[in-house]
């Protein structure tokens, strides 16, 4: 109750909506015409930039929106929404397009959350990944639209079935030993994916994207990973058992904070089916391979969780107006989750930042990477937790860090580098299971003798 009252309050707070947004469904030439008019009104705050092409050749566009447009600020985390990666899903196509109006007329209006929104985060904003399946959905309509009609992309590929499988090599490490995180990916990858899916992955390894949710229809509830079951004996579409990442505590609270700002997600019963909290851990509900959520969690910094916003996947028009005033206070309060955890700046002893450095925390097997100018970004809950830097030709370095609700905690590291020289020298690396180790660097001469 005292969630869904706070709920309720901070959407009194919002301004109202402005009779200048318009419900309809966008084909591709509204959709391009839509960004281009959000970018017009909005020139210094938004930039619009195409990942690449479909099959048929139409753009995947991004609009971002950003007190600096085009680059990368420094301590400035990322966030991307991804909407209709199944064509014929549509209602996220349609609430990431108000959603860019919104925010370019609220900047201008003076609202001040949107204000301080744009000006400390970059938000990428992708209203379609498959524009090919949406045009074949939207032929028949919402009244006539079958529940797989437009679905796949052109080729009849499920985007969402079609990023390379790190889940079987995550769950192998675990007992074996190994990477738990940046898994590599197959050397023939990019000949086993299809275009849209191609694209993305590039474009996912182009950004430090910190926080993300790609959003379906079908369902209402918001999904977290891991989508892939562990047991690998299961059998059969609806394959059920719960398989937790090493940083389910927290995907449960980004899947909260997105369900009870929504209008009625958090209720649990929609559609006829009924999840606790309006949440469900994706391989609980039914396992799936080769997803989106649980690529970016394996193979980049991203945290990635799926919303499954509408019972009908493509709504009527008369519907969408509703649809927005039930996700718009649950769309903003998502992105605003990335400014939680730790935060900082890796550098060598010269202040230059050090790209690709190893951020671990302590009983929590999954790290992130810094990125090119040395920042990185850690989600994590309230709690004190003990923090490694590491990278290869530095001491690694530990720090402790108190983190509150609210901004991210700034937890700086300065690496020593690694100076090999004549002498015997007692150089820090770790091992496959992080412990540390004394290694001795000896002089070629003396261990050219020692061979000999």
């Amino acid at each position: 109750m005292h969630l869904g009252l706070r709920s309720l309050l901070k959407l009194l707070l919002l301004c109202q909506l402005s009779a200048s947004l318009n419900f309809f469904h966008h084909r591709y030439d509204d959709l391009v015409r839509a960004l281009f008019n959000v970018q017009n009104e909005c020139p210094y705050i938004t930039r619009i930039y195409s990942i690449g092409r479909s099959v048929q050749g139409r753009h995947l566009y991004v609009i971002e929106f950003s007190d600096n447009p085009g680059r990368h600020e420094i301590l400035e985390p990322e966030f991307k929404y991804v909407g209709n990666m199944h064509g014929n899903e549509v209602l996220g196509r349609e609430l990431l397009i108000q959603l860019a109006e919104f925010l370019c007329e609220e900047y201008q209006n003076g609202n001040e959350r949107i204000t301080r929104l744009i000006q400390d985060t970059r938000i990428h904003i992708m209203p379609s990944m498959n524009p090919d399946g949406y045009e074949v959905a939207a032929d028949q309509g919402p009244d006539t639209n079958g529940y797989l009609t437009g679905r796949n992309n052109i080729n009849e590929v499920d985007l969402n079935r079609n990023f390379p499988d790190l889940n079987i090599v995550m769950y192998f490490n675990e007992k074996n030993g190994g990477q738990n995180h940046h898994i590599p990916l197959p050397d023939n990858w990019r000949n086993q994916v299809e275009q849209e899916t191609l694209v993305t992955i590039e474009w996912m390894k182009s950004y430090n994207f910190v926080l993300s949710a790609n959003l379906h229809g079908g369902a209402v509830v918001a999904n977290y990973p891991y989508d892939k079951s562990k047991d690998l004996r299961t059998r059969g579409y609806r394959r059920t058992g719960y398989t937790g990442t090493p940083d389910d505590k927290l995907f449960k609270k980004l899947a909260k904070a997105y369900s009870y700002a929504h209008g009625w997600m958090h209720q649990g019963w929609n559609c006829g089916d009924y999840f606790p909290d309006g949440i469900t851990n994706g391989a609980s509900w039914y396992s799936l391979s080769k997803g989106m959520q649980d690529f970016n969690y394996l193979h980049t910094n991203c945290f990635e969780i799926t919303l499954e916003l509408s019972c009908n996947k493509f709504p009527r028009e008369e519907e969408l107006e509703r649809e927005w005033l039930g996700n718009r206070e649950a769309l903003i309060t998502y992105i605003e989750e990335v400014h939680q955890g730790i935060k900082g700046l890796v550098t060598d002893e010269n202040n230059n930042g050090i790209a690709n450095a190893v951020i671990s925390v302590s009983g929590i097997d999954h790290d992130v990477t810094s990125g090119t100018g040395g920042d990185y970004f850690r989600l994590l809950l309230p709690d004190t937790y003990s923090v490694t830097a590491s990278a290869d030709g530095y001491y690694a370095k530990i720090s402790t860090a108190t983190v509150s609700p609210g901004a991210a905690t700034r937890l700086d590291f300065q690496l020593k580098q690694v100076k090999v020289s004549n002498s015997r020298e007692k150089i820090p690396y770790k091992n496959m299971n992080g412990k540390n180790h004394i290694r001795k660097i000896v002089p070629r001469s003396v261990d050219r003798k020692r061979r000999q």
